[in-house]
C-alpha cells in the first residue's frame, strides 16, 4: 500500500514536473514567437513626441502657439518628485521594483475576467506596459497584444532604464482638456508650472491617464466622481510614504478648483487673440517645413511683429473701414438674437450672450443684447460690463445716422428712435463714446462690422521684417487674409514701376510726355483710356505725371519703352510671376497682392536693393538649433573685440540690385511730390520726409495707398470682397491715405524717420515742374523743383524732350495746366537762360471727350 501511494505521488509529481516544464516551454515558445516580430524598443532612446510650436514677438513675448497635441516636453530631472509619486501611486506603485510587468496584477485581472466570463475586464498594465502600448501597439483588448506589451515593457526597463520610461510616460499621456503630458496639463488645469503644484493638484492630474475625459469637475455630474478618484490617489500616496498624514488630510479636505471651473485665470488670457499675423506665419511655415513639423515639431519661432504697431495697424484699418461704412447710412446689425425667454434675469441673459458665437477680437467693442425697447431709447445688457443702477441705454441721437436694411433688401425710413433699428433680443456691438478733451464717458454707441473689407501691411525697408499685418476688419469674423491672399487690381499704385522702367531706360524726371487722348485697337474693340479728372493736359513733365496720376501719360510712356520691358521690371520686383504685356496693365489692370506691392515699394525706399519680406526672424527646433534665419547680412565689425566708439559697425548686405540707386532716388523724389501736392496731398502729413502713391481702379472697385519713410514702408487697400464700386468720391488718397497716416504717425513716433539718402554719381538741377524748363540755381517759388540727374548725362529740357509714345496729340492742347495744380491765375517765371514764360491759367479742351478712372 505504501509502495502504491509512493508510486502514485511520484507519478503525480512527475506529471506536474513534466507539465510545468511543458507549460514553461509552451509559454516560452509563445513569448519567443511574439518577440520575433516586435518593433525596436530602442527607438525610444530618441523619443521626440509631438510638442507645441510657439511664436514669440521680437521682444520675446509669447503671442501664439499651434499644436495638434498640446504638449510641453519636460525632461525627467525637471519633473518634481511630487508629480512622479502621484502617478506612480495611481498607476504602478511597484514601478521601482518590478521587471516591467506585475505578475500579481496580471493574475488578478485574469481571475476577474474568468469569474465574470469576460464581462469584467480590468487593466493590469504597469507604466512600462502603458508606454509600450502607446508607443508601439494598438489599444485592442487581446491576449496577443498583452503578451507583446509585457515583452516590450521588460525590454525597456532593462535597456532604457526606469527614469527614461517614466519620462516618456509623463510626457506622452493624454490628461484631458486636449493636453498631453504633465507640464501642459498643469498649465491647462491650474495655470501653474510643475514646480508650483500642490499635492491635491498633482493627485488630480494623476486621475486622468485611464479615462482622460471622464473626470471633469466643471461638469456637475462628474465632480463627485473626480473628487473620489483624486482622494483615492492621495490615499495611495499616503500609504506609499509619499505624503505625511497631515499633508494627506489637508489635501483631502481641499476642493477641486480648476481653470475650467472658472476658479483661476487661464494661461490663454495672457496671450493676445490670434490674428492675421500669426495665422500667416502658420500658413507660410506649414508650407516650408510641412504640417507635421509645424504642428508637432516644438518649433520656437521669433516673429518680426511689433505688438504695438500690430495693434495700431488693426485700429487704423478698422477706423478707415468703419468710417466708410457709416457714411453709407445702412444698419445691418449682426443678424443674431437671444430668445426672449432668456432675457428674464441678468444671469440668464449673460449666459445666453456668452454662448453667442460672434467676434470678440475688436478692441473697444463689446457684444450686447437688447433687453428693452422703449418709445425713444433701448436698454442693453453688455458682456463683461456691470449693470449700473440706471442700466445702459442707446439714445435716439445714436441712431439717426442710419436706415435699417429690411429682409426684402429695401431700406427702412431714417431712424429717429432706437426702435427704428433695434428689436428685443437683438445681439449688437457697442463701444464707449468719450470726450476728446479728457476721455470722460458720454454714452454707449452702436457699432457694426462693415461689409467693405481691406488689408494693411508695414515692413522695414532695409531688412524686409514685416512689423504689422492686418488682413481684414476682424480675424474672428473672417480669417481670409486680404494682405496676402486677396488678389486685386493695384490701379495707379502700379505706375511707379512703369516710371522706374523709364528712368532706368534713359528718361529723366524732366522728360516731357504728351497728355492727350489715345485710341487703341485691342482687336475686339477700341480702348480709350482716360484721366481721373476727365481732362487732358498736353505736354507735361514726367514728375507731374506721377504726382497727378495721369493715365494717358503712363500709357504713352509704356508704349514708348515697351510693355515687355515694363513686364520684366514688374517680375523683377516680385509684383507678378508673369505680367501680360498689355498696355492696360501699365495702369494696374492685372491683379496682385498687397504683400507683393508693399515689398516692391520697399526697394524704392532702400535705394533699389532687393529685400524679401518676412514675418519670421528665426526658427529653432526643439533642441534650440537655428534651422532658419532671415537676415543674411554680415557684420564683420561685430566680431571684433572692440571698435572705435565714434563709428557704428558696418553691415555688409551683398544683396542684388534691382534698379539703379539714382533711379530709386529720382522715383522717391517724384513720389514725395504725390504726398506734398499730388493725389495724397492733405491726407498724409507725418512731419518726416514721406513718399507714396495712390491707386484707384475703374469705378473705384479697389482703392490703394502705399507709402514710405526712410525706414518703414506701409500699404493699404480697401474694397468689397466681391468687387463692386465703392461709390462717388471714393479714392485711394481719400480712403487709404488716412489709414496710412494714422498708422505711420505712431510708427514714426517709435522709429523716427529721416531724409532719403542721396546716392553718389548725380547732381541737382532746378526745373519748372509745370513746363520742364531749366531754371536758374537761385530760382524760388511753388513751381520750382530740384531734380537729381546722373553725372555725365546731358538732359534735354522743355519740348526738346517730348515723348508721344507713337500716338498723335490733339492740336489744341496747351503745354501745361496749372489750374489743376492750384494756380488759377497766370504766373511769369524766369528760365535758366534768362527768358521769361507765362503759366496758365486754363487749358483749352476744344471738342475732346471726358474720361473716367482706371
Amino acid at each position: 500500500m505504501i509502495r502504491f501511494v509512493a508510486n502514485f505521488l511520484g507519478a503525480i509529481f512527475s506529471f506536474a514536473t513534466v507539465g510545468t516544464a511543458m507549460g514553461a516551454i509552451l509559454i516560452g515558445g509563445v513569448f519567443w514567437a511574439y518577440a520575433r516580430g516586435l518593433p525596436n524598443h530602442q527607438e525610444l532612446t530618441n523619443y521626440t513626441p509631438k510638442t507645441i510650436s510657439r511664436i514669440y514677438s521680437g521682444e520675446g513675448q509669447l503671442i501664439d502657439e499651434f499644436a495638434t497635441e498640446r504638449r510641453l516636453f519636460a525632461p525627467i530631472e525637471e519633473i518634481p518628485d511630487l508629480v512622479k509619486n502621484a502617478f506612480i501611486s495611481a498607476e504602478d506603485k511597484n514601478f521601482y521594483t518590478h521587471q516591467g510587468y506585475d505578475p500579481r496584477g496580471i493574475a488578478a485581472a485574469m481571475f476577474e475576467a474568468l469569474r465574470s466570463r469576460g464581462e469584467s475586464l480590468r487593466g493590469a498594465s504597469t507604466i512600462p506596459q502603458q508606454v509600450a502600448k502607446i508607443s508601439f501597439l494598438s489599444s485592442e483588448r487581446r491576449i496577443e497584444r498583452k503578451v507583446k506589451e509585457i515583452i516590450l515593457a521588460s525590454r525597456m526597463v532593462n535597456t532604457l532604464g526606469r527614469d527614461k520610461v517614466l519620462e516618456i510616460y509623463l510626457n506622452d499621456i493624454d490628461l484631458g482638456v486636449r493636453s498631453f503630458g504633465v507640464r501642459a496639463a498643469a498649465q491647462s488645469y491650474f495655470n501653474k508650472n510643475l514646480a508650483d503644484l500642490e499635492p491635491h493638484e498633482a493627485a488630480f492630474l494623476a486621475v486622468h491617464p485611464k479615462a482622460p475625459y471622464s473626470y471633469r469637475p466643471h461638469n456637475v455630474n462628474e465632480y463627485d466622481r473626480a473628487m473620489d478618484r483624486r482622494n483615492f490617489v492621495l490615499k495611495e500616496m499616503n500609504e506609499n510614504g509619499y505624503l505625511s498624514d497631515a499633508e494627506y488630510e489637508t489635501a483631502r479636505a481641499t476642493p477641486i478648483e480648476t481653470v475650467q471651473m472658472g476658479k483661476m485665470a487661464s494661461f490663454k488670457e495672457s496671450l493676445p487673440p490670434r490674428d492675421y499675423f500669426t495665422d500667416e506665419i502658420r500658413r507660410q511655415l506649414s508650407a516650408n517645413f510641412g504640417q507635421d513639423e509645424f504642428f508637432g515639431g516644438g518649433l520656437t519661432i521669433r516673429a518680426t511683429a511689433d505688438p504695438e504697431l500690430q495693434s495700431e495697424a488693426a485700429l487704423a484699418l478698422r477706423d478707415g473701414l468703419e468710417k466708410y461704412d457709416r457714411a453709407q447710412g445702412v444698419w445691418r446689425g449682426t443678424g443674431l438674437k437671444v430668445a426672449e425667454t432668456e432675457l428674464g434675469t441678468e444671469e440668464a441673459w449673460r449666459k445666453a450672450l456668452a454662448a453667442v458665437e460672434t467676434p470678440r477680437d475688436i478692441w473697444g467693442w463689446y457684444p450686447a443684447v437688447v433687453l428693452e425697447v422703449g418709445k425713444t431709447h433701448a436698454r442693453i445688457g453688455i458682456e463683461d460690463v456691470a449693470n449700473d443702477s440706471d442700466g445702459h441705454w442707446i439714445p435716439p441721437e445714436d441712431v439717426k445716422w442710419a436706415r435699417k436694411l429690411l429682409e426684402d433688401g429695401e431700406l427702412g425710413r431714417k431712424a429717429s428712435r432706437a426702435s427704428d433699428l433695434l428689436e428685443l433680443g437683438d445681439v449688437v456691438y457697442v463701444r464707449q463714446m468719450t470726450k476728446d478733451s479728457d476721455g470722460s464717458f458720454i454714452r454707449w454707441t452702436l457699432r457694426q462690422i462693415p461689409e467693405v473689407q481691406g488689408g494693411f501691411m508695414a515692413m522695414d525697408v532695409n531688412t524686409g521684417r514685416v512689423l504689422a499685418m492686418q488682413g481684414g476688419f476682424s480675424y474672428q469674423h473672417s480669417v481670409f487674409n486680404r494682405a496676402t491672399q486677396a488678389t486685386r487690381q493695384p490701379g495707379s499704385s502700379f505706375k511707379p514701376l512703369v516710371y522706374a522702367t523709364a528712368l532706368d531706360s534713359g528718361f529723366t524726371p524732366a522728360t516731357i510726355i504728351i497728355d492727350a487722348p489715345i485710341e487703341i485697337d485691342t482687336g475686339a474693340d477700341i480702348w480709350r483710356p482716360k484721366n481721373a479728372s476727365n481732362k487732358f493736359y498736353g505736354p507735361t513733365p514726367l514728375r507731374t505725371g506721377i504726382e497727378r496720376s495721369r493715365n494717358l501719360m503712363t500709357v504713352r510712356l509704356a508704349q514708348e519703352i515697351g510693355m515687355q520691358t515694363v513686364a520684366g521690371y514688374a517680375e523683377r520686383f516680385g509684383v507678378y510671376d508673369r505680367l501680360e504685356p498689355f498696355l492696360a496693365n501699365s495702369l494696374g489692370a492685372q491683379e496682385t497682392t498687397l504683400f507683393k506691392m508693399v515689398s516692391a515699394y520697399a526697394m524704392f525706399a532702400n535705394g533699389g536693393e532687393r529685400v524679401e519680406p518676412t514675418l519670421v526672424d528665426r526658427v529653432q527646433d526643439r533642441q534650440g538649433r537655428t534651422i532658419y534665419r532671415h537676415d543674411p547680412r554680415d557684420c564683420p565689425d561685430c566680431k571684433l573685440a572692440s571698435i572705435d566708439p565714434l563709428f557704428a559697425p558696418q553691415i555688409v548686405s551683398n544683396r542684388e540690385r534691382v534698379i539703379n540707386a539714382i533711379t530709386a532716388y529720382q522715383l522717391t523724389s517724384m513720389m514725395q511730390g504725390v504726398v506734398q501736392r499730388g493725389t495724397a496731398a492733405g491726407k498724409v502729413n507725418l512731419g518726416v520726409p514721406t513718399a507714396g502713391k495712390t491707386g484707384t481702379t475703374n469705378d473705384a472697385r479697389d482703392v490703394w495707398f502705399i507709402g514710405f519713410t526712410s525706414n518703414i514702408v506701409a500699404g493699404c487697400y480697401i474694397g468689397y470682397d466681391q468687387p463692386k464700386p465703392l461709390g462717388r468720391g471714393a479714392s485711394g488718397g481719400g480712403m487709404c491715405g488716412p489709414v496710412f497716416n494714422q498708422f505711420m504717425t505712431k510708427a514714426t513716433e517709435k522709429y523716427g524717420g529721416g531724409s532719403f539718402k542721396v546716392p553718389e554719381g548725380g547732381h541737382f538741377i532746378k526745373i519748372d515742374r509745370f513746363s520742364g524748363a531749366r531754371l536758374a540755381d537761385d530760382a524760388t517759388g511753388d513751381f520750382v523743383v530740384s531734380e537729381y540727374f546722373r553725372d555725365g548725362e546731358e538732359p534735354i529740357f522743355g519740348l526738346g524732350a517730348l515723348i508721344d509714345g507713337g500716338f498723335a496729340m490733339g492740336a489744341n492742347l496747351p503745354l501745361f495746366s496749372p489750374e489743376e495744380l492750384g494756380l488759377d491765375e497766370q504766373a511769369t517765371v524766369k528760365t535758366s537762360t534768362g527768358k521769361t514764360i507765362t503759366i496758365g491759367p486754363k487749358a483749352n479742351f476744344g471738342s475732346l471727350g471726358t474720361g473716367g478712372l482706371y
